[in-house]
């Protein structure tokens, strides 16, 4: 079950892979201690003008006591504390949080893509609370809930605006645990009661197919720990099933990021070479350049496009600038978000710990997308198009005249107006940017084909 109103999910820094090294000193450092007799002069100075004043806190303790004897309701000391960590990491950058148990359990489900649930992709529309899709062979779909029905009860409880978002939390639980649900059907005059086990969910965060024959489709909804090898084994499976693609569209359009391990080794699925990213912090194992290795593409060069939205951020943002960089694919669409920092998730115990922004991080050309996002290399406006009626038009072609000549060299039995824009405008009213990066697609692998450089078409 994922939830779209959860939009960011954190770029958390885990454990390098093989190709990451340390990076050189940027000379930020060094020119901060150059007033200076010796760095250990320096940092012992800096510490000494850094010290907390007193008077500092005192008036937090002098805050604290105010709260808890003058609040207009009581509050524990424990929730007062916990709210004065999270006051602090808040006040910091959007993304630096205090986790406690639920905090970390949710972390967790995030990056793993699995939880205790039904297996339902659910929104919020308009105070209602709809299904977008049941995930095969998991209760849900099990159960015949379909797209478009709504959820009116949880356990017995109707769903308000006014709880909307408790019913959410409601949905996950531990597996084996049971959950009864109202369900609307569409069409359907009223709700049924349906009762359920929730069970272990895997969320994939990768589907690949062929849009049309050659021209493969993926899509990566976030980076998971399990996104490398997921794409991998699709896309090799697609591969080899219909043979070698003459390009790829790579759809990042409202993904929100994911793990910065995962960002790179998608990275490295479609290059042979060259820098991916680069993480800069005031801690030394912040500091870390990926690189791509040799034999790496999956596509062999094949031309890719890369679809963007101001919904593609963070790790996903980090696979667009390395593709882009490298000229390895054109980006499509509209600016990123700009999320050009990186998270680090510190435990304090068993069942707390502090995610705390240690680092920015560069594209391959050094450059920092921190709240200015990526600007697409061609540029689409969030657009539906319908398809005109041409029925009213009874002759299109010579073909169409009476007492036409034939054409004596056709060896066509089928009709002549099959030229496959029937499936381009149906395409295109269901995804008109989608429609529009398989024909910018097209018009690469002509290139490619005619043994243009695929650089050049940056």
């Amino acid at each position: 079950m994922h939830f779209p109103r959860h939009c960011l999910l954190a770029l958390l820094l885990a454990a390098p892979l093989l190709h990451a090294q340390t990076a050189p000193d940027n000379g930020t450092d060094a020119a901060a201690t150059a007033d200076s007799d010796s760095p250990a002069k320096a940092s012992s100075s800096a510490a000494a003008s850094d010290q907390v004043d007193l008077d500092d806190v005192r008036n937090f303790a002098h805050v604290y006591q105010i709260i808890r004897q003058a609040y207009v309701e009581k509050v524990d000391n424990k929730t007062l504390m916990n709210d004065a960590i999270k006051g602090m990491l808040s006040g910091l950058d959007p993304h630096s949080a205090y986790l406690d148990k639920d905090g970390l359990q949710e972390l967790n489900e995030d990056t793993t893509g699995q939880y205790g649930g039904l297996g339902i992709e659910v929104m919020e529309d308009n105070g209602l609370l709809r299904i977008v899709s049941p995930i095969d062979d998991t209760p849900a779909s099990r159960a015949g809930i379909k797209p478009g029905d709504v959820i009116t009860a949880v356990n017995g409880k109707a769903v308000t605006t006014d709880n909307i978002d408790d019913m959410f939390d409601a949905l996950r639980g531990d597996p084996g645990t049971k959950i009864t649900l109202g369900i609307l059907h569409e069409k359907a005059d009223q709700p049924v009661t349906l009762t359920m086990t929730r069970e272990r969910i895997s969320m994939t965060s990768v589907k690949v197919r062929e849009l049309e024959p050659g021209y493969a489709y993926i899509r990566i909804s976030q980076f998971q720990d399990d996104t490398t090898s997921d794409l991998e084994k699709k896309l090799g499976d697609l591969i080899k099933k219909n043979g070698s693609q003459k390009g790829a569209v790579l759809d990042l359009r409202s993904n929100p990021g994911g793990l910065l391990t995962a960002a790179v080794g998608v990275s490295n699925d479609f290059l042979n070479s060259g820098t991916i990213v680069t993480t800069r912090g005031r801690l030394p194992d912040s500091n870390l350049t990926f690189t791509a290795h040799a034999g790496g593409d999956l596509l062999n060069g094949a031309p890719m496009v890369l679809l963007a939205d101001n919904g593609t951020a963070s790790a996903a943002e980090i696979v667009s600038g390395a593709l882009k960089d490298n000229h390895r694919a054109l980006i499509v669409g509209r600016r990123t978000f700009g999320k050009g920092v990186v998270q680090t998730v510190l435990p304090l115990d068993a069942d707390h710990a502090v995610k705390l922004t240690t680092a920015r991080y560069y594209t391959p050309n050094g450059t920092s997308i921190q709240a200015e996002g990526i600007k697409p290399d061609i540029a689409l406006a969030d657009l539906t198009v319908a398809k005109v009626d041409d029925s009213q038009e009874p002759i299109s072609s010579e073909a169409d005249l009476p007492h036409h000549l034939a054409n004596e060299a056709s060896t066509s039995g089928g009709s002549i107006n099959n030229d496959g824009s029937a499936e381009n405008a149906k395409l295109a009213t269901s995804d008109y940017a989608l429609s529009q990066a398989l024909n910018i697609l097209k018009g690469l692998a002509l290139r490619h084909d005619a043994g243009v450089p695929a650089a050049t078409a940056n």
